[in-house]
């Protein structure tokens, strides 16, 4: 987001937003995190924790200068950027043993990935389908060879994650490729999951490898809900006017 593009045309807040690398409160109509709280509510979620680093205080300002109805937001303090598997650990008092959703503060999924998430009964994760994101997505079909592949055996369980696939299969007679979109439903034995995985290649403890380790090494189990809808993803200055048209006709409740 930090990286300059002559060709995203900007207004001067979501410049400001872009410079500081702040995605999650880039001003499109309302700051993006808005739009995500709304569809959590809208699922029925009523508390949410946001994990922040700790010089983030505009985002724990913005949130505390208003009441909620809806859903009510508390935060949690990621002192080092050490990674997303770190960052959960952050959330660990806010999870207070309960089963939890764990989502990207810059993707924007549907209420109903929420919902069949909440309905599911066990942990789990949206697996969605790569020609689905292609088609009702922001994201070009490169941007999707980038996300993880899931291998999901017959009772429909996480047999493997595999992040940044050097092959992206086709689809062929038939079958579906399904991809994560880094949106989970966990319980609190993710945590030691968390605190054992090793480091990645980039020197981090990376969540999706926390899944892997929970599933080789703990014996973890996570069922897929298959997915055909759409993500949007504010990666990029280029995302912003295209996410912003598409979130214009949602109405933000919190």
């Amino acid at each position: 987001m930090r990286s300059p593009d002559a060709s995203a045309r900007l207004a001067s807040d979501q410049a400001r937003a872009a410079d500081a690398g702040m995605k999650a409160m880039m001003p499109v109509g309302r700051p993006f995190l808005d739009f995500v709280l709304t569809a959590l509510a809208d699922a029925g979620i009523r508390q949410a924790c946001l994990v922040v680093g700790p010089d983030h205080a505009s985002i724990r300002e913005y949130y505390q200068s208003f009441s909620r109805r809806r859903i009510e937001v508390t935060f949690a303090i990621q002192e080092d950027p050490m990674g997303t598997a770190n960052a959960l650990l952050a959330a660990q008092l806010f999870a207070a043993g309960d089963e939890f959703l764990v989502l990207n503060s810059d993707n924007y999924y549907p209420a109903n990935v929420f919902q069949a998430l909440r309905a599911l009964g066990e942990p789990g994760l949206p697996a969605f389908e790569r020609e689905s994101l292609v088609r009702e997505s922001n994201m070009s079909r490169e941007r999707v060879r980038d996300y993880a592949l899931l291998q999901i055996d017959a009772a429909g369980y996480l047999k493997r994650i595999v992040e940044k696939p050097r092959e992206m299969p086709s689809a062929h007679d038939g079958n579906e490729v399904f991809v994560s979109m880094n949106c989970w439903r966990f319980d609190s034995a993710i945590f030691r999951a968390c605190e054992r995985v090793p480091r990645s290649a980039r020197g981090e403890f990376e969540l999706p490898e926390a899944v892997q380790f929970g599933l080789s090494s703990l014996g973890l189990r996570f069922k897929a809900v298959l997915s055909h809808t759409g993500v949007l993803d504010l990666t990029s200055r280029s995302d912003i006017a295209p996410v912003g048209h598409r979130l214009a006709s949602i109405q933000v409740d919190l």
